[in-house]
């Protein structure tokens, strides 16, 4: 709302955002909602113009299901209105998964690329087009000079990019050459929850998917550790809830038989 205390608000996280981070235009950021994510990041929030990482542990890797399905949670927010492009090595990405996530797939634009230059020529051109809201894109190890291309096309668009490491053909991984992304995030699943007891006592079927997420670097802001859950709840702006924050990485105490593994 124009003129509003939370309009000003985020004018101003956005304007501290661009200072810290180092940014040539000073962007609004997105909040998630709760101060354990948002006091480490400078502005307290993402910000709504420019690209991020995630990485995913061991297998995922090469699979990519369970950082897809955070990448696709993580700019759900950016996605009221516009089109989604979504870049690929392989023509494996789960639509129906996506639907239960509550993505927009009736606007989402998949495009299959034959490698890695292709892959970010393409995410460059999409975050550089008026109506692409977000894109989202596979690459192995963007280089600095890619990714300060992609950055200003976030600046000249306004739009949100995502780079999802992954080796969809599998092979040894190749080493990082330093990025020029906003964020880092590390992601693996978690134990997730048990669903809450029907009316005979048990609850069937699983609970939200979680995920194991590390903040690894983020301009001008400090690293974290989570276990987050996709959560619809009126807590905050993004489809997340924070189930615990780690501590040396160890998940918080919770009983076994309550537990069931998701992928």
């Amino acid at each position: 709302m124009p003129g509003s205390r939370e309009a000003r608000i985020e004018a101003l996280r956005g304007r501290i955002a661009a200072i810290e981070a180092g940014t040539r235009t000073p962007t609004p950021v997105l909040p998630f909602g709760d101060p354990r994510i948002d006091d480490r990041l400078p502005g307290g929030g993402l910000p709504r113009a420019g690209w991020h990482e995630v990485v995913g542990e061991g297998l995922e890797g090469e699979s990519g299901a369970s950082t897809a399905a955070f990448a696709a949670l993580l700019a759900r927010p950016r996605i009221s209105k516009g089109a989604v492009v979504w870049v690929l090595r392989r023509s494996d990405l789960y639509a129906p998964g996506l639907v239960n996530l509550g993505f927009p797939v009736e606007r989402l634009v998949m495009v299959r690329v034959r490698d890695e230059a292709e892959g970010l020529s393409v995410l460059e051109d999409a975050l550089a087009t008026p109506g692409v809201s977000v894109a989202i894109g596979e690459a192995e190890a963007p280089d600095l000079v890619a990714g300060r291309r992609l950055q200003l096309a976030c600046e000249r668009a306004g739009g949100f990019g995502i780079v999802l490491h992954r080796r969809p053909y599998g092979g040894p991984a190749r080493g990082a050459t330093g990025s020029a992304a906003f964020s880092r995030w590390r992601v693996g699943p978690a134990p997730g929850r048990a669903p809450p007891p029907d009316s005979l006592g048990g609850g069937l079927g699983l609970g939200p998917p979680a995920w194991r997420v590390a903040l690894e670097r983020c301009r001008g802001g400090r690293p974290g550790a989570w276990i987050l859950e996709h959560s619809e709840a009126d807590h905050g702006p993004h489809p997340f809830r924070v189930v615990s924050e780690l501590a040396d990485h160890d998940l918080a105490q919770t009983p076994p038989e309550r537990l069931r593994r998701v992928g």
